[in-house]
């Protein structure tokens, strides 16, 4: 199997299996799971930079990268705080809706801020996708607020990490640096009732915190490993891996409702990115075959 599809695999296996790993921990409340995440995910970066002795890039961090990172780590509290806090609510399928509509979201904010055109099939696929959400917010009486923030929140956190500068593990370890000083501030003062100590917490319960760490940083690493071996259109494609195994999991483990209005959504966002990973697949093989036609033209000149 090439190495950097089995990268991917592990990746998005194992975000899409972390609903199970979040509900292990519905006991500790959200605030307080994710302020342990942000400290030992920290902790893991911190020792996989000095195993590497990667510590150079810390020099070209100026005042602009420390205020980007800044908006970064906001996003990405927007964005684990919400997604912790959906599992525990029993909201793992409308959360898998937001990493589904989450390569739309993308699109689109690459046309509104980097001036990147949208392809026609582009644009019927936003639309669709859009028809999608309109439909269950009428169906359903409320804005699918949680798959939105989900997506938005992610979408413009890869806005901006397209900006700063730093690889995936650099990025990561400037996000945990600035995301510990208000996590530690939590665990230390807030005096949440529902945030265990490590000291007097069951032994269970903080092996599982600390595991905070280890489950955010192995599928970041193994992302960015299959992100240098593998095109963006195959890794794009394997995306998908994570909400299904999410969307499997709400509905066939915890037994989350999906009633037929829901369904009906949901086939609608389905279509959407089936026309925009079909495009792109399409666009892919085309430009493949005009690169090996000009590398035969050169060879024969």
């Amino acid at each position: 199997m090439n190495r950097g599809f089995l990268y991917a695999l592990v990746a998005y296996i194992m975000w899409g299996l972390l609903p199970i790993y979040w509900k292990l921990l519905h006991s500790v409340s959200a605030a307080a799971v994710l302020s342990h995440r942000m400290v030992w995910s920290l902790v893991i970066v911190a020792l996989i930079l000095t195993v590497r002795k990667e510590w150079a890039w810390i020099r070209r961090v100026d005042r602009k990268a420390v205020l980007t990172f800044l908006a970064v780590a906001v996003l990405l509290i927007i964005n684990w705080y919400t997604y912790i806090w959906a599992i525990n609510q029993g909201f793992i399928v409308e959360s898998s809706l937001g990493y589904f509509i989450n390569p739309l979201v993308n699109v689109l904010l690459g046309g509104l801020f980097l001036g990147e055109r949208l392809r026609p099939v582009q644009k019927v696929a936003i639309a669709i996708a859009c028809g999608g959400v309109l439909y269950l917010t009428l169906n359903l009486g409320a804005l699918p607020w949680i798959a939105l923030t989900l997506a938005f929140s992610f979408g413009f956190y890869g806005l901006l990490k397209k900006t700063a500068g730093l690889n995936a593990l650099e990025g990561m370890g400037l996000e945990m640096a600035i995301l510990s000083v208000p996590a530690l501030a939590y665990l230390l003062l807030s005096g949440d009732p529902a945030s265990p100590s490590l000291l007097t917490g069951t032994p269970y319960i903080s092996a599982m915190l600390v595991g905070t760490g280890i489950v955010t940083a192995i599928p970041l690493l193994a992302f960015a490993a299959a992100a240098r071996r593998l095109t963006l259109t195959t890794l794009g494609l394997i995306q998908y891996l994570a909400p299904t195994l999410q969307f499997l999991i709400g509905v066939f483990v915890y037994g989350e409702d999906f009633t037929p209005a829901r369904a009906v959504g949901f086939v609608l966002i389905w279509i959407a990115l089936a026309i925009y990973s079909g495009e792109t697949i399409l666009r892919h093989r085309q430009r493949s075959q005009r690169q090996a036609l000009m590398a035969k033209a050169v060879a024969a000149d």
